[in-house]
């Protein structure tokens, strides 16, 4: 079950949430250094990690699971998210390079069915990063934060379920060593366990975060299903 987007938003909010922000989005840059001229997707609740890609990449967009509820962003400009199905994602095939997906696989009712559509966005050449629950990891076993909700993944599993779903896992890492406490002592530390615990505990991550690119398959005319086509309602501002 998906979190509410307002629990999301109000965990960011916290300084907590900030640290986490923090400590994430520094894996994923190691991971897309530069985005320059990309059309980048996020899917789920990616809008806090997607700030520092808007001034390099062509075009930024987010869609938010419509069991899981929209709010609009940026605050500080024309709203770029919109409300989807996750199953129907409102864009042509091959229209994205990369897609950015964290809060939403482990609390999706439709896994293969959103990693088809993820697929099927993605250009011949993109590439998906996707961020889940580390299922041996402490944040997965506390429901105080959004990390604790939902389904959370091995690595394995994870790397299992993309190759099944047409995609083939090309990096990994991991992200969120420290505790998801909120006293200002561990929050100030939160480098140095990001360090010690990437080097020294790898397994107990928070969040384990796998790259891929899609593999391509020629499958016959007949055996493709009509696509529908919805209308989506972008977010009102204000909420």
């Amino acid at each position: 079950m998906h979190s509410d987007v307002v629990d999301l938003r109000d965990f960011y909010a916290t300084s907590l949430g900030q640290v986490a922000v923090r400590m994430i989005r520094r894996r994923i840059r190691l991971i897309w250094p530069d985005l320059a001229g990309m059309r980048l997707l996020g899917m789920g609740y990616a809008v806090p990690y997607l700030r520092p890609f808007r001034e390099e990449a062509e075009r930024v967009v987010a869609v938010m699971p419509s069991l899981q509820g929209v709010l609009p962003w940026p605050p500080d400009g024309a709203n770029l998210v919109a409300l989807a199905d996750e199953s129907e994602l409102p864009f042509d095939d091959s229209s994205m390079d990369r897609v950015l997906l964290i809060h939403g696989l482990e609390s999706s009712e439709e896994v293969r069915a959103l990693l088809k559509e993820a697929w099927r966005v993605l250009t011949g050449a993109g590439r998906i990063l996707i961020v889940v629950p580390n299922r041996r990891g402490i944040w997965a076993r506390l429901d105080r934060t959004p990390f604790g909700s939902g389904r959370p993944y091995t690595m394995s599993q994870l790397s299992q379920l993309l190759r099944d779903e047409q995609f083939t896992p090309v990096g990994s890492d991991a992200a969120l060593f420290i505790p998801p406490a909120k006293g200002r002592m561990i929050m100030r530390s939160a480098p140095a366990w990001e360090r010690i615990g990437k080097r020294w505990f790898p397994t107990f991550a928070g969040v384990l975060m796998v790259e891929a690119t899609k593999q391509i398959y020629a499958k016959p005319a007949a055996t493709r299903a009509p696509r529908r086509r919805l209308v989506y309602t972008p977010a009102a501002h204000g909420l």
